[in-house]
């Protein structure tokens, strides 16, 4: 036996008990502790005599086996816990303390630090013992020491100190100049003293409104300061004047401003700024510049006219507002033309919603008398020859001629794969030709004299299991290839042959032809056709399948022997059964859900000349026609069909369960319609959820832990979150709840969780895979 296979029949529950002592039962003791429990309470009877009434049976058999049944400790250990217990001794009560005491005792606990200073009393310290404070010593002068003096300046910096002089004896001079000119106003008088009244100017004010305009023309913005409002001081008046009446010569003196006192610059101020100008102080100004104004080389006028992009931008308008009211005027149209014309350049999409015949699809399925519809799945190991075997079935079925062929062959021989020129057929992306394999589901249709079948040719590479899964989950019944050749078969079989047995069955085949590629290279040796068939039979069996549902046919896939016709090779004269296409005639298709509610999974989502958004997809249940309301779940849109066509690719008023169709869709829009997305019944909709219990047989070892959740095209991560119970494959009833992990083959009942909500229901089939490996596959409860 291998070392894997000992670790898959391995009792993971046994090993589980040892190790972490787990186990569902109480633990009994063995015949031989029994016995050993039995003469040890004899013996501890016997030795405690009279005594032995203060204890019980069980406390006796529990200290035994706490003891390993050593009968000496456990006689002292009853005596010191139950017989003759230790007698605790009664605290002594503290001595009462006298008053005295209880006075020292609460000066000692209120006692500070006093006592270090016994020796000095407090406000009379010897002078010895006094401290003395000195002051911090005085920083030298400067920023950052050095001399007081100001440091020297620049050749720049003495220009800018100039200049600044200067524009300071300027402002100084304009400042006397207005001072001068209020002064002679004020010196001017009026004959009428009600016209004094009324154009004697008011001091304070009118050197603002001064000050303001001179400023305002050197390009200064004026800052005027808020005066506080204070009640104005009586005046003095002689006892012969009148208070009511002014005098014609008595001179207006103007309001004099106070300036606040200032303190001495700073050592860091001095610094950045400059030592304090010499120059007498001045009245302080109620207007303050802002500081690019002060520049010598500011110019007011620099920006009082428009820059040159405004020019030109100007002229520009101006030129397009003549040119457009030279051909308004030309055309004789006037604005209500422009926004007609914006108005019917919108296009807006007013094309009427499909109409619905109303007809009863289900009679009109009836009625039809055609050939019966399967679809068939092709599964085996990568390099069993399922491309090949089926490009040389279409071949010979003239679905293709040979034109085609050998124009992929001469293809093939370019890149050295000459072999490949079949499997050409229905690889036909680049990168599957280059690489050899098939990637994603190929698809093509031929008929025979009473079915029309679809081919779903999945890839056999462990790396694309999932897209064998969405073609699995479209087909009726299945063909496994398996390589007949030396050692190939072995290594298959131990490799996705076995793991794509598994998962056709789980997703509801219950049909398979097993096709034995690759005989021709044995010599059609009837031995090795008939370990083969041994070998798979059993394996089958216990898959699942019944052994009436199961056929094998040898084949070559390269050179077409029993697949339409059979071999002429007199080495194959043994085989006396049905060819390829017989077994695929002989076959019938799984029962149509047509009376359930409409459900399609979309495989592909593609544009067509006839709608911007087609879909393609298998019908699992119920029926559709032209004109039908749709919902694509999980987006929750709802859509009309179009147009519609069938298996052949023909156009049709209707279709039902079981056949591929191809839907042009409108109202959508493409967001909202992905591949692995449900269509159903507007009526009957499919619910989305994120939780759900799962009837599944563990292909691997199962336990809480995250999986990939698959259905068809659809892919969603999710989690384990618990295993409910075990159960019997057959009855289907509960054998163990709750278990820790559950072993390959055994059919259990888990919760999975999902990160976000998918369209699921009951009866649906999900498969679970979990670092590239299928763990578990079952059926939604």
């Amino acid at each position: 036996m291998s070392r894997h296979q000992a670790v898959r029949n391995l009792d993971y529950e046994a090993e589980l008990e040892d190790e972490y002592g787990y186990s569902d039962e109480e633990e009994e003791l063995s015949p031989e502790d029994q016995v050993r429990m039995t003469e040890g309470t004899a013996q501890v009877l016997e030795a405690l005599g009279v005594e032995a009434s203060k204890v019980t049976k069980a406390q006796i058999e529990e200290s035994l086996y706490y003891y390993y049944f050593d009968v000496d400790k456990t006689i002292t250990y009853l005596i010191s816990k139950y017989i003759d217990p230790p007698k605790k001794q009664p605290k002594a009560a503290p001595p009462k303390a006298t008053p005295k005491q209880d006075a020292a005792n609460a000066s000692a606990s209120q006692e500070s630090f006093a006592h270090l200073f016994r020796d000095l009393p407090w406000g009379n310290i010897p002078v010895e013992r006094q401290a003395v404070l000195l002051p911090p010593p005085k920083l030298p002068g400067g920023l950052l020491g050095g001399s007081g003096a100001p440091p020297k300046m620049s050749k720049l910096q003495q220009l800018a100190a100039a200049r600044k002089k200067k524009a300071e004896e300027k402002s100084a001079s304009e400042d006397v100049q207005v001072e001068q000119t209020q002064a002679k106003m004020t010196e001017l008088t009026v004959n009428d003293n009600q016209a004094s009244k009324e154009n004697r100017p008011l001091a304070g004010l009118f050197g603002k409104r001064v000050k303001t305009s001179e400023t305002t023309a050197q390009g200064r913005i004026p800052l005027t300061m808020a005066e506080p409002t204070r009640p104005e001081p009586p005046q003095a008046q002689a006892p012969d004047s009148t208070p009511s009446v002014l005098q014609e010569d008595a001179p207006i003196e103007p309001e004099v401003v106070v300036a606040p006192p200032k303190a001495e610059p700073s050592a860091f101020a001095s610094t950045l700024f400059g030592p304090l100008s010499d120059s007498p102080k001045r009245k302080p100004r109620e207007m303050f510049t802002l500081p690019y104004m002060t520049i010598s080389s500011y110019s007011p006028e620099a920006f009082g006219k428009p820059s040159p992009d405004d020019v030109v931008l100007a002229a520009q308008a101006k030129a397009g507002k003549k040119s457009a009211n030279a051909q308004s005027s030309k055309k004789g149209s006037s604005s209500a033309d422009g926004v007609t014309s914006q108005v019917n350049q919108l296009k807006i999409d007013d094309t009427p919603l499909p109409k619905s015949r109303n007809l009863n699809v289900l009679s009109e399925f009836e009625k039809q008398k055609g050939k019966k519809t399967a679809s068939f799945v092709v599964v085996g190991h990568v390099d069993a020859g399922k491309s090949t075997m089926m490009g040389r079935l279409l071949l010979d079925l003239n679905v293709v001629d040979q034109r085609t062929v050998d124009k992929l062959r001469k293809e093939a021989e370019k890149i050295g794969k000459t072999s490949f020129a079949l499997a050409w057929v229905l690889d036909q992306r680049h990168e599957e030709r280059s690489r050899g394999v098939t990637i994603d589901i190929a698809t093509n249709r031929f008929e025979t004299e009473t079915t029309s079948f679809t081919i779903l040719d999945a890839p056999g590479h462990r790396d694309f299991i999932p897209n064998m899964i969405a073609g699995a989950s479209q087909a009726d019944f299945a063909i496994l290839v398996i390589d007949a050749s030396t050692g190939a078969f072995e290594s298959g079989l131990k490799g996705q042959t076995r793991e794509h047995s598994l998962l056709i069955r789980s997703m509801g085949v219950s049909r398979i032809i097993v096709a034995v590629n690759k005989l021709d290279t044995v010599n059609w040796s009837q031995e090795r056709f008939d370990e083969i068939k041994h070998q798979v039979s059993g394996f089958l069996t216990a898959t699942g399948f019944q052994p009436k549902n199961i056929a094998f046919v040898p084949v070559s896939g390269l050179h077409g022997d029993n697949l339409v016709r059979r071999t002429t090779d007199p080495a194959a004269s043994w085989y006396t059964g049905n060819t390829l296409v017989e077994e695929l005639e002989a076959s019938e298709p799984s029962a149509r859900a047509l009376a359930k509610p409409l459900r399609m999974t979309i495989s592909e989502v593609m544009r067509t000349p006839q709608s911007p958004i087609s879909i393609t997809g298998r019908i699992d249940a119920g029926s559709l026609q032209m004109g039908d309301a749709l919902l694509v779940q999980p987006s929750g849109e709802k859509a009309y069909v179009k147009s519609l066509q069938v298996d052949d690719g023909e156009p049709a008023d209707w279709a039902v369960a079981g056949q591929n169709v191809i839907l042009h869709l409108s109202n959508i829009d493409a967001i909202h319609v992905r591949v692995g997305d449900i269509v159903c019944d507007p009526a009957k909709p499919i619910q989305c959820v994120d939780t759900f219990t799962l009837k599944a047989l563990a292909f691997d070892i199962l336990m809480p832990m995250q999986v990939d959740v698959h259905r068809g095209r659809l892919h969603a991560a999710g989690k384990i979150e618990a295993i409910d119970a075990i159960l019997d494959k057959v009855t289907g009833k509960v054998t163990k709840k709750k278990p820790m992990i559950v072993k390959p083959g055994t059919v259990s009942r888990v919760r999975v969780t999902l990160h976000s909500k998918v369209p699921l229901e009951a009866g649906q089939r999900v498969v679970l895979r979990s670092g590239g490996q299928t763990v578990a596959a079952g059926l939604l409860e």
